[in-house]
């Protein structure tokens, strides 16, 4: 059973995520928040699977209840979706760079929420959308690359590849596709960068990634 809190000021959001949500046999509400800091204490209590978090909260903003949350050794099974009303809200790069594992706009239809949240449950990003792309390219393209860190000097030539199609936005199945593997083999690339570097998840590798001069915006299609 996924285990979901949901954080959004709005009471008629809420009641309509749950609605959707508890409609599915694998998904359970756990819990409601109206503002940011109450999402965080919820989410040390209760330990959901996934919060599903408004970007803009009152009392503590969503961007740094998701850092909270995601800083927190003891919910770090904890994944955080950042919610926005615009697919290119100026606060959501900052959110996965905070540790959120991607993000849904509020009006998406109630299929694709109910994919994401069991996408991000087992442990994926939602990094696959063509506006997510564009999204982590347009705030990416912003950011000045510093040299490549060190850690990234124990990656593997073929690790490495992997990565950048990470970071491009790539499934593992359509990594396995265009690096002619299975994709049981992209999967176990992919985790073992994940452990090498550190990183939470496949949104923080995109991050990495960029932010590293691993990839550049736009040298994919």
């Amino acid at each position: 059973m996924i285990r979901v809190l949901l954080a959004d000021d709005q009471t008629l959001v809420r009641a309509g995520f749950r609605s959707i949500l508890e409609g599915e046999d694998d998904v359970e509400v756990v819990a409601e928040a109206g503002d940011g800091e109450q999402a965080v204490r919820r989410a040390a209590l209760l330990r959901p699977d996934v919060v599903l978090m408004d970007v803009r909260m009152p009392v503590l903003d969503g961007l740094e209840a998701t850092r909270l949350i995601t800083a927190d050794p003891a919910l770090h099974a904890v994944r955080v979706v950042i919610l926005t009303t615009f697919d290119l809200d100026d606060y959501v790069y900052g959110a996965i760079k905070a540790g959120a594992s991607g993000f849904l706009v509020k009006d998406t239809e109630p299929a694709e929420l109910v994919r994401g949240v069991r996408v991000v449950a087992r442990g994926d990003a939602l990094l696959a959308p063509t506006v997510t792309r564009r999204l982590i390219a347009e705030f990416a393209s912003r950011l000045a690359a510093p040299p490549p860190a060190a850690d990234l000097e124990s990656l593997t030539d073929r690790e490495r590849e992997v990565l950048e199609l990470v970071a491009a936005g790539l499934s593992n199945e359509e990594i396995a596709g265009r690096l002619v593997l299975s994709p049981a083999t992209a999967k176990t690339h992919v985790s073992r960068i994940l452990a090498k570097l550190g990183a939470r998840d496949r949104a923080q590798l995109v991050v990495l990634a960029y932010e590293t001069g691993v990839i550049r915006p736009g040298w994919l299609r």
